[in-house]
């Protein structure tokens, strides 16, 4: 018996550790409209709030603000007021949001205020809706009087930011070990921060969708097709770069596709609708943007507050001062509606009675239907729920004959 257990461990741990799903789901108590089920209906609700939250990091919940349960003909309406706390883990990650570690402070913490409408009748709870007001938890000024010398946040598509992710897209493509060139799937965040040995120096976090493309072929990478959904590896990268020394570390995470089933003789990839080389940022996956935004803007009216290289996490951490006539020219406006995902389905329906299966969990979709334009363009906001339908073009009534 010993010996049997044994020859399947090894079998075991490398399932565990190929699939990254090992640790279930926790359960997702039953809601009811009683006084004391605020706990319930609050992890139902970031359950809920994380299966369609598809974009940027995912949220733990941090505290129920307030808990109003409404009786009404066929069961009750439950009003919840939440704090979510922003994770180091990007959407990407297959880990369960609740075994993510929150964001420290050092780190520019991500804070999360929802408004959260939950039906029950017949003992059946469904989310109606929810919203979110998303903010960094400190403001530069803020946190310039707590870590004078701490990084700070810079508009996803800050063009000089843009250049640093650009050149760790291209040092990752020059893996000789990835099969396929890998495309941009989104900026999570840049950091930036003074150095007087480097100058002005950026930390970026980019999730990166696996292609088409062969690695080693002739096709520049950024014209390549991102795989389909349960095709597609992904990875998610750290890069830091200096802009007198140009890039400098890359360090990357992957996550394998959910369907590992190899192609038969002569079978290519199946091809899947997506809005080809667009973030939903409106980013070419080239990292330039092509919404005629060219000025660099700082996450908020306070500019960039204080500056330093990544701690040894690279998280973020100390250095040299900020020069003090460094200044911002002000956050460009967030444009580019998001782009369908690969099957042309956009994001994940509103199931609310539990947690997303792990496969659903797993994979996150990698091109986005809708994306909320939120204050702060740099962090991912919480978009409301439901989204609103997609506007389409104004079609002229037919002429009458």
């Amino acid at each position: 018996m010993y010996l049997s257990i044994m020859k399947r461990l090894p079998i075991l741990l490398l399932l565990c550790s190929a699939a990254l799903l090992c640790s279930a789901a926790p359960a997702v108590e039953p809601v009811t409209c009683s006084e004391d089920g605020g706990a319930a209906a609050a992890r139902m609700a970031a359950h809920h709030i994380d299966e369609n939250h598809d974009h940027g990091y995912k949220f733990k919940l941090k505290e129920i603000k307030g808990h109003k349960v409404e009786k009404v003909d066929d069961g009750c309406d439950i009003e919840l007021q939440l704090d979510l706390q922003e994770t180091t883990c990007h959407n990407i990650n297959p880990k369960h949001f609740e075994d993510c570690t929150i964001r420290s402070e050092s780190q520019r913490a991500v804070v999360a205020n929802c408004s959260v409408r939950i039906h029950v009748a017949n003992s059946a709870a469904k989310v109606k809706n929810y919203h979110c007001d998303t903010r960094q938890e400190k403001t530069n000024s803020e946190m310039a009087r707590i870590c004078p010398d701490c990084p700070s946040l810079v508009s996803l598509h800050d063009p000089d930011g843009m250049k640093s992710v650009k050149a760790a897209v291209q040092r990752v493509n020059e893996n000789a070990t990835n099969q396929n060139y890998y495309v941009l799937r989104e900026v999570g965040r840049i950091k930036i921060g003074w150095m007087s040995s480097t100058g002005m120096n950026y930390w970026a976090e980019i999730a990166l969708v696996e292609s088409h493309c062969r690695n080693g072929t002739r096709i520049v990478p950024e014209a390549c097709r991102p795989l389909c959904p349960d095709r597609a590896r992904h990875a998610f990268c750290q890069s830091s770069y200096s802009s007198s020394q140009g890039l400098g570390s890359v360090e990357c995470d992957y996550y394998p596709a959910t369907n590992s089933t190899a192609l038969g003789d002569g079978e290519q990839e199946p091809l899947c609708r997506h809005h080809h080389g667009r973030d939903h940022h409106g980013h070419d996956h080239d990292g330039h943007d092509h919404d005629g935004h060219s000025g660099r803007g700082p996450p908020n009216h306070d500019g960039h507050g204080g500056r330093g290289p990544p701690d040894h996490d690279g998280h973020g951490g100390r250095g040299g001062r900020s020069p003090p006539d460094h200044h911002g020219q002000g956050p460009p406006e967030h444009h580019g509606q998001a782009p369908a995902d690969h099957d042309g389905h956009g994001g994940r329906g509103g199931h609310a009675d539990g947690p997303p299966d792990q496969e659903r969990q797993r994979h996150r979709p990698p091109f986005h239907r809708f994306h909320c334009h939120g204050s702060d363009t740099a962090i991912h906001p919480i978009c409301p729920w439901p989204h609103p339908e997609p506007r389409g073009p104004r079609l002229k009534p037919k002429e009458e004959a």
